[in-house]
């Protein structure tokens, strides 16, 4: 079943955040062009690569509340991947202009959640929706809270 649209607001308080009209929540938004190398015989992207856009949602996100991921490993912590969904609607194609919209979702003591939704800017089609589920372990992998400036960005993160 295909979801409702994604019907885009700028927040204009936060220039790279954006309000979905139909859902109320606000979202990290980027932008990204599929390159060559993502496609696979049939033209379209490889399925794998959108796990790639979804880091790149995540890390722009991140570095844009400068708390960028090299940071919080120099901190000491962790947050490796412990599950993903996707849910594939439509196609991108060599080319193609995407918005990457990512929000952090569920926060746990240990465990936390990005949700994502990846549109076509040209028509505004949802492509692709999404989570990463991370764990957040120490530098010996062994399983710790989450740190309090990674607790503190998803308390501030614009509301919705």
């Amino acid at each position: 079943m295909r979801p409702r649209p994604f019907l885009s607001q700028p927040l204009t308080d936060h220039p790279h955040h954006v309000r979905d009209a139909n859902s109320g929540l606000s979202w990290h938004r980027c932008e990204m062009r599929t390159l060559y190398v993502d496609t696979d015989r049939s033209q379209v992207v490889y399925h794998a690569n959108y796990l790639r856009y979804f880091e790149f949602g995540r890390a722009e996100l991140m570095r844009g509340a400068n708390y960028p991921y090299k940071e919080i490993e120099e901190s000491g912590y962790i947050y490796p991947i412990i599950k993903t969904e996707l849910n594939y609607y439509t196609p991108l194609f060599y080319d193609d202009l995407m918005y990457i919209h990512t929000r952090p979702a569920k926060l746990e003591l240990v465990k936390l959640q990005f949700d994502y939704v990846i549109t076509r800017v040209e028509d505004g089609e949802i492509i692709c929706t999404g989570f990463t589920r991370h764990c957040a372990v120490n530098t010996d992998g062994i399983p710790v809270q989450i740190d309090a400036k990674t607790i503190a960005l998803w308390e501030r993160f614009p509301a919705g």
